[in-house]
């Protein structure tokens, strides 16, 4: 599955009109039973926001805005831009979601400002790194649960991940 195209990716993301759907849920349970995104604090241990910061394409929250709730907050200010290198963030952001499942009923919200290009791409990513997933299946299994729409930049740094892994003989 190395030589999986943009296009096959892109092909698992739309329905039978070629065209992406848009989330129709504010939250899904995503991997296990153990990995939630979700809009509501409800249960969460730890919050992963995938689009720290306070421009427009950005939700403005941090740690500080978490204080006092016992929710152990991580940001990570990646743009939804083609040309934006969340790769970056891949290891950085699985690490963080490990250690988060990894406590008693730990539970995780991975939100970015829509919940469709950033914040699947990191737990597609996490997919990969933690659970030994091809990019295929790690996509395929987060739209199963939900609308996603990565853009075309973040889906190719998901290939070159697939690659690198592949190449490691970590897939």
């Amino acid at each position: 599955l190395s030589g999986l195209s943009l296009q096959q990716l892109n092909d698992l993301l739309t329905d039978d009109s070629g065209f992406y759907s848009w989330p129709t849920q504010h939250f899904h349970e995503v991997l296990l039973g153990r990995l939630f995104e979700i809009r509501s604090r409800l249960g969460v241990t730890h919050i992963l926001n995938a689009a720290e910061g306070n421009s427009f394409m950005h939700v403005n929250t941090n740690a500080e805005f978490y204080a006092g709730t016992g929710i152990i907050y991580h940001g990570i200010p990646a743009s939804d831009t083609d040309h934006f290198d969340i790769s970056v963030y891949f290891e950085e952001a699985a690490d963080f979601i490990e250690k988060a499942l990894a406590y008693k009923n730990g539970k995780v919200y991975v939100h970015c400002r829509e919940g469709y290009s950033r914040s699947p791409t990191l737990v597609i990513g996490y997919l990969m790194l933690r659970q030994s997933m091809d990019v295929h299946a790690a996509l395929a299994m987060v739209r199963q649960k939900r609308e996603i729409g990565p853009n075309d930049g973040f889906l190719r740094q998901l290939c070159q991940l697939n690659q690198r892994l592949s190449d490691e003989g970590k897939l």
